[in-house]
């Protein structure tokens, strides 16, 4: 947990230093209580399958990743 927080505050200094942009990619959420997305992309067999903001995040953290994982989901 010590890690995620020390990679984040760096992140989070940089972005706010510069004009630097941020792409993380992750399966865990756990890092976003650190670093606060403006984007969030679902990407399912290298295609976008759902895109939103942070409250993307915290959905996917409540409710899983099932819905994009089941054969019915795969085949749209």
């Amino acid at each position: 947990m010590d890690a995620l927080k020390v990679v984040s505050e760096g992140v989070n200094r940089a972005q706010e230093q510069s004009e630097l942009g941020t792409l993380l990619i992750t399966h865990y959420t756990r890092i976003l209580r650190y670093i606060k997305p403006e984007f969030v992309h679902v990407f399912v067999d290298g295609r976008i399958a759902e895109e939103g903001g942070p409250e993307l995040a915290d959905r996917l953290e409540d409710e899983g990743y099932d819905r994009f994982t089941s054969d019915a989901a795969l085949q749209s």
